[in-house]
């Protein structure tokens, strides 16, 4: 008995000492926690956002309007023969791609047949020219007959003085003539040349080959000039002075508009001087556009490096247009609902209405609404409200930050 007490004692004063350390700690845990200052509040500043700018302009601006289209030539023809033959020579250049002169022969036919027919022409005019003077002469013995015979009295009849005989006789003549006049043409059209200096695009014939007159052997262009025609919306042309009707000859140089034609070619790209010569007679009735005719002169002149302009090359027009006095020129994507757009003032965000005169690939042309020198906002900005605090920096200052890193 007296030894249960003793464990009981000593197991209760063991409890006794666990409760007076936890009561210790809770304590001292306690007095920490109440001693504890709590933790400075700092303010976090809120930055507005940095938006890219651009400072604007005033001039005066030469509008460019841009146009694409395919060279063509201004004159092609086909070449077919008048009369029929056997060839027996060709220019040597008669391939596709040569070059010829005006005037130089490119097939020639066999000229016999047409040149006998020329002789038997000039034998028949002779015949006929001979009968014409006897027919005369005797006309002149007639009438000096009848008046020995009738003095003082006019001939009662035509015959008597052989005026149908003469009459006949002058026809007969005269168609001999035509007949040599043919004939001689047709000797001259065994040989065929073109009246400009030309490029064959494509031939069919060759020495020896029989051709019958109207049967094309070749197609042949002009290497003095091309064209490129140009489809434009119509209310592009009140930029440009538009020839709308054509006289050849009528219009000086200087009374036309002026563009410049490039083309990659090569892996380079070259340019060449134009002008706007024409429209066409008729708007595209599907497309409803307005076909503008761009000529370029000595297409084949090479000069600098730069190739010739051929037929069939995808080029660019740019036709320099009227110039704008007193505009504004903006990127097209800093305009904001059609209309608008942001200006930084005193790093205040402000919406301006502004009137726009034309638009192009990139630009905007601002003609009212916008001060000269004014800052306007060129980057994205998901909720914008006039008056909103913003910071801003300069196009031209990002990019030399970016081309530094």
């Amino acid at each position: 008995m007296i030894k249960i007490n003793s464990k009981l004692k000593k197991a209760l004063i063991q409890i006794a000492l666990v409760v007076v350390v936890l009561a210790g700690g809770v304590k001292l845990a306690k007095k920490l926690v109440t001693s504890k200052k709590p933790p400075a509040r700092k303010e976090i500043k809120q930055l507005a956002p940095l938006l890219t700018a651009s400072i604007v302009h005033a001039e005066d601006i030469q509008i460019t309007i841009k146009g694409y289209g395919t060279v063509k030539p201004k004159a092609e023809v086909k070449v077919i023969p008048q009369v029929s033959g056997k060839v027996i020579a060709c220019h040597p250049n008669f391939v596709n791609g040569g070059f010829f002169k005006a005037g130089q022969a490119l097939i020639t036919i066999e000229s016999d047949d047409y040149r006998f027919a020329v002789e038997a022409a000039q034998a028949a005019v002779a015949r006929d020219q001979v009968r014409l003077d006897t027919e005369l002469a005797e006309a002149v013995v007639a009438k000096q007959e009848w008046a020995d015979i009738n003095p003082d009295k006019e001939p009662t009849s035509p015959l008597v003085l052989r005026e149908p005989q003469i009459k006949d006789a002058k026809a007969q003549l005269q168609a001999s003539n035509a007949k040599l006049a043919t004939a001689e043409l047709n000797l001259k059209r065994t040989v065929i040349s073109m009246p400009f200096d030309g490029r064959i695009a494509e031939e069919t014939g060759d020495i020896g080959q029989y051709l019958m007159a109207g049967q094309s052997v070749a197609t042949v262009y002009s290497t003095e000039s091309v064209e490129i025609v140009v489809p434009l919306e119509d209310h592009e042309l009140q930029w440009f002075k538009v020839p709308m009707g054509y006289v050849s000859g009528k219009a000086s140089k200087d009374d036309l508009t002026r563009a410049v034609v490039t083309a990659d070619f090569a892996g380079k790209t070259h340019t060449w001087s134009a002008v706007i010569a024409r429209t066409e007679g008729t708007i595209d009735p599907a497309s409803r556009m307005v076909n503008v005719v761009a000529e370029v002169k000595d297409p084949f002149k090479i000069s600098n490096g730069r190739p010739p302009l051929v037929p069939g090359m995808f080029v660019e027009v740019n036709i320099a247009g009227k110039v704008m006095k007193n505009t504004i020129r903006i990127p097209r994507h800093a305009v904001r609902n059609g209309n608008q757009v942001w200006t930084a003032v005193d790093d205040t965000l402000n919406i301006q209405q502004i009137q726009i005169a034309r638009n192009d690939k990139e630009y905007a042309y601002v003609t009212s609404g916008l001060d000269d020198g004014a800052v306007i906002i060129t980057s994205a900005l998901d909720t914008a409200t006039a008056g909103m605090k913003i910071r801003t920096q300069l196009a031209e200052e990002t990019e030399k930050a970016h081309s530094n890193d």
